[in-house]
């Protein structure tokens, strides 16, 4: 049997990828930018590494752990590395026969837009000095991007076919081809996908963590635009519109937890970035949800209460994360047990 496992299962340890000087972090006319850009970064960490182990990938371990008051449960790994967004260039973990295997698909730099081959690169690099143990890994020529799908552990895969059919992605294949890879590689035999739905700002194509998230096996956590005049209204309109017609394996209709959408946030240049509370992190034992000194920040906290009443949830302000288009689940990447 394969599968890839929910993000609420046991996990072994959370890999992040820290700013640095050759990323586009880094403001030759602004050095505090790249301070500001770690606070992030250095706040996930600490949340993740209460509980559960870290992995660090940075340019330089000695000045990044040094950052820290304590690296209890931290392991700071130096890596070459083009950007930060981990999600979607980490591993891939799946379940074989319940035994574990770490998937390395290739990463392209959403479709091209950005450089990557030092991103793409990091999954053999850390598994070659032995971070991985014994996990087998395979390496695959087919671009799939963590942050692209969302499993619910027994085989059903939640997508959006503006990113998978997307022909800066393996040329454009069709949902019957993209199904075929997930089955062989993931073990997917049911393929849920949102046809409509996306965040102004957002480099991937419409990523499914912006957007709908799995919470459990039947409940589908989304964004929910109420505010007509918002330019996101129509689109997440039918794509709340087309989750009500999803089902489970057993026929039955999901349970949906509709998220606020984020007031608009914008850059100097007035373009507007990629807020969502959907870009939440399941851990061990906590959740991770990103806040934006929003109205609605309170709000979606109290959200998360309820889905997830046994676990400590946390907020994590990502501001600074969103300049870069991306937040807090796209900076950070679990491997299951």
């Amino acid at each position: 049997m394969l599968r890839m496992p929910a993000e609420w299962e046991k996990q072994r340890v959370v890999l992040l990828s820290f700013p640095h000087e050759d990323t586009d972090w880094h403001n030759e006319a602004c050095e505090s930018d790249l301070e500001a850009a770690l606070s992030p970064f250095i706040r996930i960490a600490q949340a993740i590494a209460y509980s559960e182990a870290v992995y660090i990938i940075c340019k330089n371990k000695e000045k990044i752990s040094s950052l820290f008051c304590s690296t209890r449960n931290m392991t700071f790994i130096e890596i070459p590395t083009n950007d930060t967004w981990i999600r979607d260039y980490g591993y891939i973990s799946i379940k074989e026969n319940e035994e574990s295997k770490l998937l390395d698909f290739t990463f392209d730099g959403w479709g091209g837009k950005f450089k990557a081959d030092l991103d793409n690169t990091v999954n053999s690099a850390l598994h070659k000095k032995g971070y991985m143990g014994t996990t087998p890994l395979e390496t695959i020529d087919f671009v799939l991007e963590g942050g692209s799908i969302e499993s619910d552990g027994e085989g059903t895969i939640l997508t959006t076919s503006a990113c998978l059919c997307n022909k800066n992605r393996n040329g454009g294949l069709s949902k019957k081809e993209i199904e075929e890879t997930l089955l062989h590689y993931l073990g997917a035999d049911k393929v849920l996908w949102l046809d409509h739905g996306y965040l102004a700002g957002d480099d991937t194509d419409s990523h499914i963590d912006t957007l709908a998230r799995f919470v459990n096996k039947e409940t589908i956590a989304y964004v929910k635009c109420d505010d007509k005049e918002d330019e996101h209204y129509e689109a997440l309109k039918k794509m709340e519109e087309q989750l009500q017609t999803f089902t489970t394996k057993e026929g039955n209709a999901y349970k949906l937890a509709a998220l606020p959408m984020c007031e608009g946030k914008y850059d100097d240049e007035n373009h507007r970035l990629p807020a969502t509370y959907a870009n939440f992190l399941i851990t061990n034992d906590t959740l991770l949800y990103p806040t934006y000194n929003d109205k609605n920040d309170k709000q979606a906290g109290e959200i998360f209460k309820a889905l997830f009443p046994d676990k400590e949830i946390i907020p994590i302000k990502c501001l600074k994360l969103i300049e870069q288009g991306g937040s807090l689940h796209c900076s950070t990447m679990q491997i299951a047990y």
